[in-house]
């Protein structure tokens, strides 16, 4: 920063940036030569003289007062050079050498002779004019010198159909006033003398400004102060002139009216320029404001999905079994609402949101926008991912409930066969230990005695019958245990209750012995025949209990093949029942002819066998239960065989319904995937046709609605298997899902391949060679070819390759680095490389104009320059400016323009 007034004055400026006509050097062309002759003398008129001190002040000032500062007398204010640099500075935008601080006049004397040098630097020839006369506050030599900035910052540039300078702009006041009466101007001095001049060329670029229709050409003061006055309020032109020196002047000075209306002309020239850059800002601005409402919903709908995955996934993570079966599956049927109500719409939701996302990129590419980069966590990959949970958490959890609902059957069947056959020991055992307790042998006769022996010796092979029971019961509550059975307590409760009776049992059985094998030698007979009936009476007893045990017990199937075993099982001890039956009868006869013996020798009996309770009547009383029970089971049988055809009937029909619908979308999924690579017709074709497809699968939605039934019933049967499809339901569930999401996304790239064509030109036949080109190349026929294949693309389209203009294509192509290169991407590639679009530098440009060449801009010419919703747009991201010639209030357009393209953050 340069300080130009340190000698004299608080304040600092820095050169802008900006100009206003500069140019380079050499010759100003024939009206500077001529005006090297201005004739000095008619300086002295007063008149003349008074004008032109006003006029060049207030052009000096225009200026000046863009570094903050001004002159009051043109003579003495030059003097020192210091403002006369600083205004060279401010109308050039260059930098003058550094001025000397001193106030000696050798000091004023050489600032001056260095803005002297730079006037003369831009091929001015500066004839008499010295610096001595300057620093003299020489009036006619300050005059004429600063007439000479005018000419050649102000004038010289005028260029109007290959006119320029003097007759540039005289050219140009012709052409803008020849529609309005009483205007003539073939000069500039008598022409503007009433006024309406002036006046039409502010009311042909802003008519809402002058009345032109109720001025008079007699009344030129009116005329003049009108159009000065309206100039300087609207206009930013200062007041050059008052009206009574033009008017009481015979002819007015050339110099001062030139300078006046050449201020007129930037003012104006400008005007066209900030249009222009207005409709450049609003274009990209509203391209930015629809791109930030695409994001803002991207986030939004990426984060109610992200959310609802969230809560879903600890859901079927819940692995907390259930104690009964009817509490699992209402875990089951919340499941089935899940699959059925609440999923399907999000599958939706996420597809919509990845087409959203595809056309934001799209729009992006297009407007030369950078990619858009969801928040952390947002990404269209992190969506895939937590979906991908999703889906691995729902799998897991059905198989689980399906697992527990087999569990708990399981279960359910084993504690029920616990309490039968525990309720069956235990009627066995009840007495058992009072019998064996019983002290009867001691007060017995000898063959009491040996009945005793042999009774026990019965009941002891009735206990070694019933072991077998109590190590089923010990094993299944076992079994319950390992398989975390909900009541195991009380079942092993009462386990251990009947092992410990059992021990008791066993300990007292083998005392009982000892005592009746102490006292045996005491006894000689016995009668063998009741013996021989205990004998074959008691196991036949064991085997009646454990067929009507058998015939009771309960039983579960999934298969047909299983219920036919249990039919064949069933037919097999069928038919050994008359063999039972004959043994029966055996029995029974040795019961008779102990009678008959009895009776025919006269013997009282006591009325029972002394060696076992199983009496006739007991044997017949079973036997006739058994009878009772047989046919109870077949029945029992035929109706889980009608059951188990039925499920069959169930598999058959869902498997010919689920055989039909996969490969159908199998069929779908490959004509979709040949559609989006062939070129058959324009890409509106390939769109309707892509369409109808979408049509067709929509409508054949009501086959997987049958199916889904079809699917329902199974699950309500509790059917697990199915051996007549390798389709299940989940099969077709993510391939139909798949489906729908494949059509969707290819019609999202046909749709922004149409978007590419129409918004960056590219014929029908251009779109068609591209495409050709690619499947040429795309070897796999996959959408995508790897690097070296897109090399050979690029080759055969005529690009000269070295590794670094390839690499530079290549991320451009392929930003996220896969590898691999789309159809969509090659084409935004080949489109860019013939299409112009906005940059960077010309928004700043844009702005540049609108600031007034100023490297900052206020939020009064924003709001002045652009529609309201866009200046109030760029106030609030523009951050404040923070150079050396910052004043309050301005704002940095440079970084906010670089950010719109991603080249900074706003």
């Amino acid at each position: 920063m340069v300080d130009y007034h340190a000698a004299n004055q608080s304040y600092q400026y820095g050169p802008s940036s900006g100009s206003n006509g500069a140019g380079g050097g050499g010759s100003m062309g024939d009206y500077m030569a001529q005006e090297d002759d201005w004739d000095r003398d008619l300086l002295l008129d007063p008149a003349w003289e008074k004008q032109q001190r006003k006029t060049f002040t207030a052009w000096c000032n225009s200026h000046l007062r863009k570094a903050g500062t001004q002159i009051e007398n043109i003579d003495e204010d030059f003097r020192d050079g210091l403002k006369l640099m600083l205004l060279l500075e401010v109308i050039s935008g260059e930098r003058l050498p550094k001025p000397e601080r001193g106030k000696m006049r050798v000091h004023k004397i050489n600032n001056v002779n260095k803005a002297l040098d730079f006037i003369a630097s831009k091929g001015v020839k500066l004839v008499s004019i010295g610096a001595e006369e300057i620093v003299d506050g020489n009036a006619k030599m300050t005059l004429g010198m600063i007439w000479t900035i005018i000419l050649r910052f102000a004038i010289q540039d005028i260029s109007v159909e290959e006119t320029s300078a003097k007759e540039g702009l005289l050219l140009w006041c012709q052409r803008k006033t020849a529609p309005y009466k009483n205007v003539n101007v073939q000069n500039f001095h008598i022409s503007w003398k009433d006024g309406l001049a002036f006046n039409a060329l502010i009311h042909r670029h802003r008519p809402e400004l002058i009345e032109y229709d109720k001025l008079r050409k007699d009344d030129p003061v009116t005329n003049l102060n009108n159009a000065f006055e309206v100039a300087e309020k609207y206009l930013d032109i200062p007041k050059m002139l008052d009206a009574e020196d033009i008017v009481g002047t015979l002819r007015p000075d050339e110099k001062a009216i030139m300078t006046y209306v050449s201020c007129f002309y930037h003012a104006f020239s400008g005007a066209q320029k900030a249009e222009t850059a207005a409709n450049r800002i609003c274009k990209v601005l509203a391209v930015n404001q629809e791109n930030e409402h695409l994001m803002e919903d991207y986030e939004r709908l990426a984060s109610d999905l992200l959310e609802w995955i969230r809560r879903t996934i600890p859901w079927l993570e819940d692995r907390v079994p259930q104690k009964t079966i009817q509490e699992m599956q209402q875990k089951l049927e919340d499941f089935r609402d899940y699959r059925r109500v609440h999923k399907p719409p999000k599958v939706q939701e996420k597809c919509q949101l990845e087409i959203n996302f595809n056309t934001l990129q799209t729009k992006l590419r297009l407007s030369n926008r950078p990619a858009f980069m969801p928040s952390e966590g947002r990404m269209v990959s992190d969506i895939n991912n937590g979906w991908q949970h999703l889906e691995q958490a729902e799998k897991g959890y059905e198989e689980w409930l399906l697992n527990e609902i087999r569990r708990l059957e399981r279960l359910d069947h084993l504690a029920e066969k616990f309490r039968q056959k525990a309720s069956i020991h235990e009627a066995w055992t009840d007495g058992k230990e009072v019998m064996l307790k019983h002290r009867d042998y001691e007060t017995a006769t000898l063959s009491d005695i040996k009945a005793l022996i042999r009774k026990h010796e019965a009941f002891e092979s009735d206990l070694a019958a019933h072991q077998d029971r109590v190590e089923q019961i010990a094993a299944i509550a076992q079994e319950l245990n390992e398989l975390d059975y909900y009541d195991s307590h009380n079942v092993n409760t009462r386990c251990q209750k009947i092992c410990d009776q059992w021990d008791a049992l066993g300990s007292l059985t083998h005392s009982r012995r000892e005592a009746l094998e102490k006292t045996e030698k005491q006894l000689e007979t016995i009668d063998q025949l009741h013996l021989e009936y205990a004998k074959r009476a008691a196991p036949f007893n064991n085997w009646m209990e454990s067929a009507m045990e058998d015939l009771q017990d309960m039983f579960i199937v999934h298969t047909i093949e299983e219920i036919e075993g249990l039919i064949s099982a069933h037919d097999q001890f069928k038919s050994t029942l008359p063999d039972a039956d004959r043994e029966r009868e055996a029995i029974l006869a040795i019961h008779k002819e102990a009678q008959r013996i009895a009776e025919s020798n006269h013997i009282k009996l006591s009325g029972s066998n002394p060696y076992t309770t199983v009496t006739p009547q007991i044997i017949n009383s079973k036997w006739e239960k058994v009878q009772q029970l047989v046919p109870k089971r077949d029945h029992a049988l035929l109706e889980e065989q009608s059951k188990q055809q039925s499920n069959e009937h169930l598999r058959r029909q869902f498997a010919s319904q689920a055989n039909i619908v996969g490969p159908w979308i199998q069929t779908k999924m490959e004509e979709i995937g040949r559609i989006s690579i062939e070129m058959n017709g324009t890409l509106e074709d390939q769109l309707s046709h892509l369409k109808q497809y979408e049509r067709s699968i929509v409508d054949y939605k009501p086959n997987l609605d049958l199916l889904e039934q079809q699917h329902q019933l199974i699950q309500e049967a509790l059917i697990f298997d199915n051996k007549h499809t390798n389709y299940t339901m989940e099969h077709i569930r993510v391939g139909w899902e798949q489906l729908l999401t494949t059509i969707a996304r290819t019609i999202n790239e046909v749709e922004n391949q149409i978007l590419t064509r129409d918004a960056k030109g590219i014929s029908q036949e251009q779109m068609q060679e591209f495409r050709a080109s690619f499947n040429h190349f795309d070897k796999k026929q996959t959408g995508s070819m790897d690097s070296d294949d897109f090399r050979a693309l690029l080759i055969s389209t005529g690009y000269s390759l070295g590794d670094a203009e390839f690499n530079r294509i290549m991320s451009v192509v392929d930003p996220n680095h896969s590898g691999l290169v789309t159809f969509q991407a090659f084409i935004d590639f080949m489109s860019r490389e013939t299409t112009d679009t906005d940059t960077a530098d010309q928004v700043i440009a844009s702005f540049k104009v609108l600031a007034g060449d100023k490297n900052f801009i206020t939020a009064e010419e924003l709001r002045r320059e652009l529609p309201p919703d866009q200046a109030e747009y760029c106030i609030a991201r523009m951050a404040p400016y923070q150079g050396p010639d910052a004043v309050p209030g301005a704002l940095d357009y440079k970084s906010f323009s670089t950010a719109l393209y991603g080249e900074s953050d706003l």
